[in-house]
């Protein structure tokens, strides 16, 4: 069983930080790409962050030069950090990570349960 567990979220005034941690744990061979999903109320759930294997990133136009996205291979987990928080940057923020279970798997991708984030202005 493989699971992603977020934490990090909470509720801040707009200029505030929050950091956002996903672990990822559960018998695996390899992760690929992982990522930071966002979903506002109403809204569908859209990329903020990814980041490759490889350490490559990639940021939505709404995030970047103030989200950061980072990983820790080792420990199999990635961050968000988040600055400079705006009211439209409130929803609920999913990890998301591409996995091969073994070393015959083709791959599957997988969800965290989300964690909220709420920025008041």
């Amino acid at each position: 069983q493989v699971n992603l567990v977020e934490s990090g979220g909470g509720s801040v005034q707009a200029g505030g930080s929050l950091r956002l941690s996903c672990v990822v744990s559960g018998t695996i061979s390899s992760i690929n790409d992982m990522g930071w999903y966002r979903q506002a109320p109403g809204k569908q759930r859209e990329v903020a962050a990814r980041i490759s294997g490889g350490g490559n990133t990639i940021y939505s136009d709404a995030v970047r030069d103030r989200f950061s996205i980072a990983r820790d291979s080792a420990n199999n987990a990635i961050y968000l950090q988040m600055d400079s928080l705006k009211p439209e940057d409130t929803g609920v923020y999913y990890c998301h990570a591409f996995i091969r279970r073994t070393r015959w798997d083709d791959g599957s991708v997988f969800w965290g349960q989300g964690t909220q984030v709420t920025v008041s202005s």
